[in-house]
């Protein structure tokens, strides 16, 4: 089965080809200003390589740091309407209240709050105030909204409230994209709503990026289904990414751990990415990420949708080294894609990690002369730092003493030493330096539902068949091989400080893509 992936990082766009389970071809190039472009010659290059005519492809996977980037660097974001069903409770906390000014100022957000909800167990405590939803919504008309962000108290719960006020939407706002918080985070209110309301932020840039991809595959040649990675190492469907961008957080370092697991064939090991730019450190349990229990972090706003546990550190072949008395200082700041103009070795002025892996041999590149003014020691300290980092970030991603190996992946493996953090094997795989492409490339689709249950009124094993099945089918729905789904993750939290046997149940399965 010929398929392409692709991950396009801060520094490098990495491509490759393969049949099954075999590599055909791989790139590594320089990420372009514009994205696209060096997007279209890898996947080029690669069928080049390989000898493939484009419409032999069956199927394309690319991981993007596009929606990631538009909200660090607060531009390309759409303005907003949202609305929350909550009163008379949960309205003292108003929408957006944390979030950093510059994020909040970047666009326009046109918050109501209206009448409606639900206790945790479902039972409605106010009806829905259909003309407040009313009145938000020709508002939203009036102020050009490009998106609506619709959220409500306990709505992974009972999620009707929400929907309702999506079909009104639909009707006196036609057009104008809904994202519901009950399609896209936990339990938690403000979290949940942070989450959804950055998804529809980034509505139009979700549109105009999909849209270029399926040009450029078209220009291409290439008449094969195009799917995007997701952060929970799977792919989704471009319809799909289209409504939930954000799903796409955090999927290069998944896409690595995942083609760590495939090119070593560990279920169970701590991954090092290091790339241009940064290392992401990160663990994997059955085979694929281990997620994070925390909320996560985008941009400076708490969000509590699913993200992968990554440890993201300052240190990538572009990291530059300043030596400051006896310090040395690696990061967090790179010369990302422009490595080959900046990076001493190419003639350039800056000092950075790749030039100190070339001046302790590690790496043949560019031209070794213009190091001579380096010292031994100051090499030496480097490469210590170096390692100190790594082993430091490793250490952080271990929640017990058991030796773990650690597989080392990304363009950067070769910077340094072998670690001592994991206190296991330290593997460095052939090819490794596109594994992000290859988990890309070899990525499968998955299903995911959590529900508040009370389990004195239903019996364990009946809610965990049932889930598993609700799973399952959201699995299929998504584009799975129904005979290839398996369960790769439950986790169950029982909630003490509720009245009866009451248990928080999340279950995620996965399956191949079915083409």
């Amino acid at each position: 089965m010929l398929r392409v992936g692709v991950d396009v990082g801060g520094t490098n766009t990495d491509a490759v080809l393969m049949d099954g389970a075999n590599l055909l071809a791989a790139h590594k190039a320089a990420t372009s200003a514009d994205i696209g472009s060096g997007v279209v010659a890898a996947i080029a290059e690669v069928l080049r390589q390989g000898a493939i005519a484009p419409r032999r492809l069956k199927a394309v996977m690319i991981g993007t740091t596009q929606f990631t980037n538009a909200l660090v660097e607060r531009r390309r974001l759409n303005p907003v309407g949202v609305i929350r069903v909550c009163l008379p409770a949960g309205g003292d906390i108003s929408p957006m209240l944390d979030w950093p000014d510059a994020l909040s100022g970047a666009f326009a957000a046109h918050i109501h709050k209206v009448g409606g909800g639900c206790h945790y167990d479902g039972r409605e405590y106010a009806a829905l105030d259909e003309a407040a939803v009313c009145d938000a919504l020709a508002g939203f008309a009036q102020a050009r909204v490009h998106a609506i962000a619709i959220s409500q108290v306990f709505a992974p719960v009972r999620a009707d409230y929400e929907r309702r006020v999506a079909a009104l939407a639909g009707e006196l706002a036609p057009g104008i994209p809904c994202t519901l918080s009950s399609e896209i985070g936990r339990l938690s209110l403000i979290e949940r709503e942070n989450a959804t309301i950055l998804n529809a932020a980034l509505a139009d840039l979700a549109g105009q990026v999909i849209s270029a991809f399926e040009r450029a595959l078209t220009d291409l040649g290439i008449i094969a289904p195009l799917f995007i990675s997701q952060n929970d190492g799977t792919v989704m469907s471009t319809a799909r990414a289209r409504r939930f961008p954000v799903f796409t957080f955090a999927s290069g370092p998944t896409n690595s751990m995942r083609g760590a697991a495939y090119l070593t064939g560990l279920k169970d090991a701590i991954v090092a990415d290091i790339g241009g730019t940064t290392t992401d450190v990160g663990a994997l349990v059955a085979g694929f990420p281990r997620e994070s229990s925390l909320s996560a972090d985008i941009g400076g706003v708490r969000t509590n949708f699913r993200m992968p546990d990554v440890l993201s550190i300052g240190l990538g072949g572009g990291s530059r080294v300043e030596f400051v008395g006896d310090k040395v200082v690696i990061g967090p700041d790179s010369v990302g894609y422009e490595l080959r103009q900046k990076a001493r070795i190419f003639g350039g002025d800056v000092l950075t990690a790749t030039d100190i892996a070339v001046a302790a041999g590690r790496l043949h590149l560019g031209d070794r002369a213009h190091l001579a003014s380096l010292h031994a020691d100051e090499i030496e300290r480097a490469m210590a730092r170096m390692r100190t980092m790594l082993d430091g970030a490793i250490d952080g991603m271990k929640t017990s003493a058991q030796a773990l190996p650690v597989i080392l992946v990304g363009g950067g493996s070769v910077l340094v030493s072998d670690p001592g953090g994991g206190g296991g094997a330290v593997i460095r795989p052939q090819h490794a330096g596109v594994a992000n492409a290859i988990g890309a490339a070899i990525a499968q689709v998955s299903g995911e539902v959590e529900r508040t249950l009370s389990l004195a009124t239903t019996p364990r094993n009946a809610a965990y068949a049932a889930l598993r099945e609700e799973a399952r089918q959201a699995a299929i729905a998504a584009g799975a091989e129904p005979e290839s789904i398996v369960v790769v993750d439950e986790d169950e939290t029982p909630l003490a400080y509720l009245p009866g046997d009451n248990a928080r149940i999340r279950i995620r399965v996965a399956g191949d893509l079915r083409l």
